[in-house]
Formats: C-alpha cells, sequence, structure tokens
C-alpha cells in the first residue's frame, strides 16, 4: 500500500500517454512518503494514513455518503500523535503534488521546444507573431521597448506559510525529478538517485513545518532575496538575452540593445501601512541586505569568468582599453603576465570587494589580491565589463562574450548596487497627522487639529503654498510625536540611502486610501521636509508620488482626482519633473473585500479607461500599478490573460504587478518556471500595448451598460450578505479559521489595521485566506448569479434573448471571458459539502441556517448561470490541465479540512493541548499548499 494519485477517469483518457509521467512522478513520491511513514511513526501511523486515502478518494471521486461519515468517524477517534503525522503526511502529499505537476509542466514545454512546436501562448516567440500578424514592424517595436517597464513587485503579505527550509527541501526534490527525466542512467546513478529522493523526503518528514515565531521585517527580506539567488539572477538576464537574439533573428536590419524595461520591484521593508514594525532602521538594513547580496552574485560571477576567459595575448591580441584595465589591475602575478583578460577581471574583483565594504559593510568570502578604490557607480562597473566584451568581439572572440559576460553584464544594468527598487507605502491617514503636526509645530496653523478642519479645498491650497516655499518646516529642535517623527525618519533615510545606492534604490512613495489630491500633496510636502523635492520654477522631485485607490468609491473617484492634480499648476510642476510620467496603484483586494468579485473588477476596468483618458487630455503618460493578490478575490488568477483583458490603452508598454504570498514561491521558487512566468508578463504587455485585443471580434463599449446592471445587482447581493445581514460577523469570525490564522507566524504584520472585530478593519489577506481555507471562496463568486438572475428577469426580450447576450459578450469579450473563467476556476476549488461542516462550527444555530442556507443557494445558482453562459456541462470543461490538477490533489485535502474543523471545535471548546493548536495550523498549511492561490 502507497500514497498514490487517483486512477485517471474515462474523459481524462485522451490525455493518458503524454500525463503518464506525470502520474509516475507522483505515485513515485508518493510511495517513498508512505515508506517514510510507516519507517518512522509506524505501521500503525501507515496504515491510518492509507486507510483514510482509500476513503478520501472514494468521497471525492463518487461523493458517496457513506464515504463522507466513514471518513468522520475515522479521522475523529484518531488518537492527537497519529493525528498529527496523518497531517502531516497529507501535506507534504500536496507540496509533492506540486512539485510533480511543476516539473510535467517543465517536461512538456522541453518536449513541444524540442519537437520544433508551433509558439505556444504566452511565450515572446507568441507575441512577436501576433505583433506581425498585426502589422507591427521592428521600429514600432523598438519604440515601444524605448519606454517600457515590466515590474513584478514582490510583497511580503503573508500567506506564504511554508518555511524556507521547507522550500529548499522541496526544491532538492524537484532537482532530483528533474534528472531522472533528462538523464539516461545507469543502474549505479539511479540507485543514488532513488537514495537521495528516500533522503530528502526523510528530511523533509523531520524537519519542522511551523515557525516558532512570528517572521520579523528583516526575516522577510533575507526570504524575498533568496529568489533572486534561486531564479532571478539568473533567469532574468537569460530573457534578456533570450528576446535580444529573438528580435535580432527577426528584424536582421536593426540593431537590437534592449534598454532595461524588465526589473523586479519590492515593497519588503518599505511597505508601513499598518505594519509598525517597518523603520527607517530597517530600511536601510533591507537595502543593505540587498546590496549585499547583488554584489556577492557579481562577485562569484567575475570570480568564474577569471576561469572562463584564461587567454592569452600571444595567442588573441586585446584592445588598448583592455590592456589599460588590466594595467590598472594590482595583479601582479607574472603567471599571469600576458592573460590580460585575466588580470583586468582581478582589478575589477578587487574594485568590486571594496564596493562592498565601503557600501555595505560586507568584506566578500574571497579575499582581492589587493586593495583598490570601490566603484562609484554600477554604470562604472558595467563600463569596465563591456570594455571586455567589446574587445572580444574586436578581436573574433565575440562568442566567448555571449555567456557568461554577456549575462552579467545585464545584470548588472538590470540590479545595480540596490539589487530591487524598493517602494515606500504608508496610509493616507498617517501622513495627514503627520503633516497636521509639522503645520502646527511651525505655527503655520493654531492646531494640530486645525488641519483636519480644513475642507480638500483649503488643504489644497495650503500644501501647494508650502510645497513652492523653501522654508522648512521640520525642526530638529522640536519635539514631535512618535508616528510623525518615524515617518519623517523614513523620508529622511530614503534622502541618504539614495545617495548612497542611486536614485533606482527608492523610486516610489505610494498612498494607500487615497481619496483626494490632497493625499499626494502631503508626500509631496513630507518629501521637500527631507530634501527629496527641491522647490523652484522647476522643481526637482527625487519619488515618483503614486495614488492607491482601494475601495469601491475611491476607484470611482481616480480618475476625477487625478485630473484635479493635473489642473493644479503646483502638481502639474512636480509630473513634469518626473518626465511627464504619473503611476496610478489600483487595489483589487480591498475593492473586492468592499464590493464583491463582480463590482470589484467592472469598477477597475472602469477606473483604467477613465483615468487613460484624464491622462490623455493632460498629456501625461500612465503607468498602472496592479495590486492584486494570489487568489481570484484579490484580483489573482492567469497573468496572461489578465493583461490582455485590460481595457484599450491602458498598458501603454508599462505596468507593474504585485506578487504576494505563496505565489512568490509557486512562480519563482523553481528557476525554469520562474523564466516562463517572467516571459509570461514581458509577452502579454508587449500584446496589449500593440495589438487592439480587447476589440478584436467586436467592439467591446456596447456590452458596459450590461456590465453596469449586472454590477448594481451584484454589489446590492453581497453588500447585503456581509455588510448589511446582522450577526454575519460573527458567523464568518466562527466558520471560518480567520483568528487561527491571525496567530499563525507567518509574517510580520497584524492582521487588522486597527483593534476592531469589523470585517471594514480586517485586511483582504486573511479576509479571502479564511473563506479559502474552509473551500467556498465566498469573495471570488458571491453575488454573481443573483446578479444573473434579476438582469435576466429584467430583460425585456426575455431570459433566453437575455441568456443569448451574456453569452456572446463571453465569446467576444476578452475582459469578460476572463472574468468567467476566474470565477469557473474558483467554483471548480471549492466545496459546499465541505463548507457546510464549518458552518457547523457556528454555535447559534438559527443564524448558522440562515446565513449557510442563503451562500449555498448563491453557490448553487452561480454555478448553474456560469455554466449556462459559457455552454458547458461542467466546470473547467476548457481547463483539462487544472481539472487534472484539483483531480490528483483534492482527495488529499479533503482528510486535512475535516481534521480543521475536528480540531477547531476541540480548540473553541476550551482544550489546550498544544497538539491541538499545532494540528490546526498544519492543516492550514496543507490546505494552502493544495489550493496554491490560496491568499
Amino acid at each position: 500500500m502507497s500514497l498514490h494519485a487517483p486512477a485517471p477517469s474515462a474523459d481524462l483518457s485522451a490525455a493518458a500517454d503524454k500525463d503518464q509521467p506525470l502520474r509516475e512522478d507522483i505515485r513515485l513520491l508518493g510511495r517513498l512518503l508512505g515508506d517514510t511513514v510507516r519507517e518512522q511513526e509506524g505501521g500503525e501511523a501507515f496504515t491510518a494514513v492509507e486507510t483514510i486515502r482509500q476513503i478520501a478518494v472514494r468521497f471525492a471521486r463518487d461523493q458517496e455518503p457513506a464515504a463522507r461519515d466513514e471518513l468522520a468517524a475515522i479521522l475523529n477517534g484518531l488518537p492527537r500523535d497519529t493525528m498529527l503525522s496523518v497531517v502531516r503526511a497529507f501535506t507534504y502529499f500536496l507540496h509533492f503534488a506540486n512539485i510533480a505537476e511543476d516539473q510535467h509542466h517543465i517536461r512538456r514545454r522541453r518536449t513541444h521546444e524540442i519537437a520544433g512546436s508551433e509558439a505556444r501562448e504566452g511565450s515572446l516567440a507568441y507575441a512577436l507573431e501576433r505583433l506581425a500578424e498585426a502589422g507591427v514592424g521592428g521600429e514600432a517595436l523598438a519604440e515601444a521597448l524605448g519606454h517600457a517597464l515590466v515590474s513584478p513587485v514582490l510583497t511580503a503579505h503573508p500567506t506564504e506559510v511554508s518555511r524556507k527550509s521547507i522550500l529548499h527541501c522541496q526544491r532538492e526534490v524537484a532537482r532530483l525529478l528533474d534528472t531522472r527525466d533528462r538523464v539516461a542512467m545507469t543502474p549505479e546513478e539511479a540507485a543514488d538517485n532513488d537514495a537521495a529522493l528516500r533522503a530528502a523526503v526523510l528530511t523533509l518528514w523531520r524537519t519542522r513545518m511551523l515557525r516558532p515565531n512570528r517572521l520579523a521585517v528583516v526575516d522577510e527580506v533575507k526570504n524575498g532575496i533568496s529568489y533572486y539567488d534561486d531564479t532571478f539572477f539568473a533567469e532574468l538576464p537569460r530573457l534578456y538575452c533570450q528576446f535580444e537574439d529573438q528580435l535580432k533573428s527577426r528584424f536582421p536590419e536593426q540593431s537590437w540593445d534592449l534598454p532595461n524595461f524588465f526589473r523586479i520591484g519590492s515593497w519588503i521593508g518599505g511597505d508601513r501601512d499598518g505594519n509598525p514594525f517597518v523603520t527607517a532602521d530597517i530600511l536601510k538594513e533591507a537595502l543593505r541586505l540587498q546590496s549585499s547580496a547583488a554584489l556577492d552574485f557579481y562577485l562569484d560571477e567575475i570570480h568564474a569568468l577569471g576561469a572562463d576567459l584564461p587567454l592569452s595575448q600571444m595567442l588573441l591580441p586585446v584592445s588598448a582599453e583592455l590592456a589599460a584595465l588590466a594595467d590598472r589591475s594590482p595583479d601582479r602575478s607574472p603567471h599571469r603576465a600576458d592573460e590580460a583578460y585575466r588580470r583586468a577581471l582581478t582589478g575589477i574583483y578587487a574594485r568590486l570587494a571594496a564596493t562592498s565594504e565601503s557600501l555595505d559593510r560586507h568584506p566578500p568570502l574571497r579575499h582581492a589580491v589587493a586593495e583598490s578604490a570601490p566603484y562609484d557607480s554600477s554604470a562604472a562597473l558595467v563600463a569596465d565589463l563591456q570594455v571586455l566584451a567589446a574587445s572580444l568581439a574586436a578581436h573574433g572572440a565575440g562568442l566567448l562574450a555571449r555567456g557568461r559576460l554577456r549575462r552579467l553584464i545585464r545584470a548588472v544594468q538590470v540590479f545595480g548596487f540596490h539589487l530591487a527598487p524598493i517602494d515606500l507605502r504608508q496610509n493616507s491617514d498617517v501622513h495627514e497627522r503627520s503633516v497636521a503636526e509639522l503645520l502646527a509645530l511651525a505655527g503655520r496653523l493654531p492646531s494640530v487639529a486645525a488641519y483636519s478642519a480644513l475642507d480638500e479645498a483649503a488643504r489644497i491650497a495650503l500644501l501647494a503654498e508650502e510645497i513652492a516655499s523653501p522654508r522648512p518646516l521640520y525642526s530638529p529642535y522640536l519635539a514631535y510625536s512618535e508616528e510623525t517623527a518615524g515617518e519623517l525618519a523614513i523620508f529622511f533615510a530614503a534622502r541618504e540611502l539614495k545617495a548612497r545606492y542611486g536614485d533606482a534604490a527608492l523610486p516610489n512613495c505610494i498612498i494607500s486610501k487615497t481619496d483626494g489630491a490632497s493625499d499626494l500633496l502631503e508626500v509631496a510636502l513630507l518629501a521637500k521636509e527631507a530634501g527629496l523635492l527641491i522647490p523652484g520654477a522647476q522643481p526637482k522631485l527625487a519619488v515618483n508620488i503614486i495614488p492607491l485607490f482601494e475601495t469601491i468609491d475611491d476607484l470611482r473617484r481616480s480618475a476625477p482626482v487625478m485630473a484635479s492634480l493635473f489642473a493644479l499648476p503646483a502638481y502639474r510642476a512636480l509630473v513634469a519633473a518626473r518626465g511627464e510620467e504619473q503611476e496610478v496603484m489600483l487595489g483589487y483586494s480591498d475593492s473586492n473585500k468592499d464590493g464583491g468579485f463582480l463590482t470589484s473588477g467592472w469598477e477597475l476596468y472602469k477606473a483604467e479607461i477613465d483615468l487613460t483618458r484624464v491622462f490623455a487630455a493632460a498629456g501625461v503618460r500612465l503607468r498602472l500599478f496592479h495590486g492584486r493578490g494570489g487568489s481570484v478575490g484579490r484580483g489573482g488568477g492567469p497573468s496572461y490573460q489578465a493583461i490582455l483583458a485590460q481595457p484599450a490603452g491602458a498598458v501603454s508598454g508599462q505596468i507593474r504587478i504585485t506578487e504576494q504570498g505563496e505565489v512568490i514561491a509557486s512562480k519563482y521558487a523553481n528557476p525554469e518556471v520562474g523564466r516562463r512566468n517572467l516571459e509570461i508578463l514581458a509577452a502579454a504587455t508587449l500584446e496589449a500595448t500593440l495589438t487592439d485585443h480587447e476589440n478584436r471580434v467586436e467592439p467591446a463599449r456596447p456590452y458596459h451598460a450590461v456590465l453596469d446592471r449586472l454590477s448594481q445587482l451584484a454589489f446590492s447581493a453581497y453588500r447585503g450578505l456581509v455588510y448589511e445581514t446582522p450577526g454575519f460577523t460573527t458567523y464568518f469570525r466562527e466558520s471560518t479559521p480567520v483568528s487561527e490564522i491571525a496567530n499563525l507566524n507567518i509574517g510580520s504584520r497584524p492582521a487588522s489595521r486597527k483593534k476592531s472585530e469589523a470585517i471594514e478593519d480586517l485586511r483582504a489577506i486573511p479576509w479571502v485566506f479564511s473563506w479559502a481555507q474552509c473551500r467556498l471562496m465566498l469573495p471570488g463568486w458571491y453575488g454573481f448569479g443573483s446578479a444573473v438572475e434579476a438582469w435576466l428577469g429584467e430583460h425585456p426580450e426575455g431570459r433566453e434573448a437575455g441568456l443569448a447576450t451574456l453569452r456572446k459578450m463571453y465569446r467576444n469579450w476578452p475582459f469578460f471571458r476572463t472574468l468567467l473563467s476566474n470565477m469557473d476556476m474558483v467554483l471548480a476549488k471549492s466545496d459546499i459539502a465541505i463548507a457546510s461542516r464549518y458552518a457547523e462550527l457556528v454555535t447559534d444555530a438559527e443564524l448558522r441556517a440562515a446565513i449557510f442556507g442563503r451562500i449555498k443557494a448563491e453557490w448553487e445558482r452561480t454555478r448553474e448561470l456560469l455554466l449556462a453562459i459559457e455552454e458547458q456541462a461542467e466546470l473547467l470543461a476548457d481547463n483539462p490541465l487544472l481539472k487534472r490538477s484539483i483531480r490528483n490533489r483534492f482527495p488529499y485535502m479533503d482528510p486535512l479540512n475535516h481534521l480543521q474543523v475536528e480540531l477547531l471545535h476541540r480548540h473553541r471548546a476550551g482544550e489546550t493541548d498544544e497538539r491541538i493548536r499545532r494540528g490546526i495550523h498544519l492543516t492550514i498549511n496543507g490546505v494552502a499548499a493544495g489550493l496554491r492561490n490560496s491568499g
């Protein structure tokens, strides 16, 4: 007996051949896990795991009521130590299923590339073909790339429940599977691989899954940096080189040296919104750690280049520039007298080692041959490396510059000495209080309260006057509140760090909960006080001031707010100082929590249209920053389709997108998977910029009125449940593990913005994460069924005519199709039967029956009408890969959900056994692994 994947059903048999390696990998890992459980925990624990697995497969596959009762009886009667073994076994199986699926995606992609198959959707090659079909030539493409920016931004939002130690072991399992797939092994090599896999599984089994303490911000910074070591350092330069080669092949008459349009951003260490642990000192340490990581990588690569380029001047001439660079090197070894490239690299290494010491107080592991002067900028390092590349090319050895050296030059251009630009983010309320205190203590206003009493017009006038004044408000001799002192310290630190690491290190200030023009002017004033804004006829501004519009009302106000700012001479001058570009961030998570899935999606879409119009009229280039989470309820879903579903003109070559929580590991822990995800972002951005994908089939504008009405109806249904139903907050808190999630050590940020039980004050992350754990996924669909049902009832030509309109919209409008496809995915991952067990946790039987009854009815209505619009008999009919994935993993999630409910019952009944609390947190880990995009 062993853990293994369920047998394929008849409807999946067509894919049997290509999926056979996946099933073999899952069976292999399941067998090794089963062996490990039996060896480490004993036969009783193994038997329990295997029995539960078999019943769970019956329950998931056949929905046998008897299987559910049988499963519940076994799970509820487990001894506590056995229960923990069962939870860990099923959790690890889900992690192994993820690994096997990722490896299968890599395997299938390589198979297609080896076979010379047509370019696949989401690849740069596919994007170039689509652009060619649309008549986009090389010059137009070069122009678009000249001002392009594609930037996934890593955030520390706490939905990543796996420790780095666990992720490291999982990467070893993936590496060993990959070796089995690519290498024809001898029997001895195969045995070694088996033994290594067994050792990796055993290591995982004996490694603690849960953190004993909450992560500190510095821990989050280090976790973020680890993805550079694993993926970004190698794969982002490789992606640039790949794209340049494709462009040269397609447009050989043009010279292609791509600008650094693709960069990885970060919020980790700069995001203060609701996180009191992010301080000026933390910001400084975050940049120091980032810089040290970048310089360590460069030093290692330069050391390796020394081995790659043992070229003798007696056999290969060198340029005068390279000879001079070599002569300036402190390397005086007679053994390298004729090896100019090596001596030049030794000198570069010495200067870079000195840079590491000077910038970061971080000595390299390998000492330089002698002391040297540090580089004053990363551009100076690039210039030295380009001397090597030019010399090689000039003397017939250009091929030697196309590998490691080419990639290193690109890496330094992209990552600089700062690694990743860190965004500063804070809530507008904090800025308001800080500015009020500055004005009051400087005698500009009679009291702190006086600023809050001003209306918006008066605030704007006052702030505009102060921004233009060279006189500072701040004085080091005045005593400020802790909050204001902390905010000022951040801005002063930003000025210091920009001088140290370059302007690119801290380019952005983001304002959460923006609802008016004064919110941006307040940040401009704080920037002025720190020397980041120099007033004058042509002011100099060192940071981008970025509003974040989050709630439904804020999204609706976004275009009027920006129009009022552009009409204000004081702010328009600041935009000119930033190159006539302005970024606007749109919040998917809070708008969803505020207004529901359909209304959030539609208001975001309309805001983009309105902003595009306002910016075009003002002559300002718009860059949108999409604050998406991993789950559909927080704006998640496939990135390629999401970008192409943007309204025409909204992408315009520039896009930033947050990458959050467990999605970061899912996308970027594996280097090949990471490069594929990076490529998808770049390809989709180019397609969306240079083709009118939205109106490709027919104009979308006539459908807007339909969505307006559907959104109104969905908003009413969602708000009616979540904010207007008495007792709903109690129902939510008792029927989901939201309180237990808040106690997980998965991030530095508190779960709520303030000490309150209100849903308004709860962060969007635990809101969505909790609904995912109980398998309802309510934020990703609630209100759609009621809206469609009501709209069909209102349709003047009758229900069937209305349904025909919605079907046409689904077929022809990318936005609507993407919206519904994401909802299809969410509904497929939900399970109303398991959700009913969580509802039993609600102590008030009447409240439980009333609210769960409404949720269940809406779930069934939404599912029925979604399938009717899609003209499908079942969910995921057009997504066989996800359908297969769900079939593989859900039998192993169901027992975890059943156990989680039982443990929550015991915990809330007052049982204090530490194993119960640990079991709850382990089940949360397992369910999150099974869903993959849960937070």
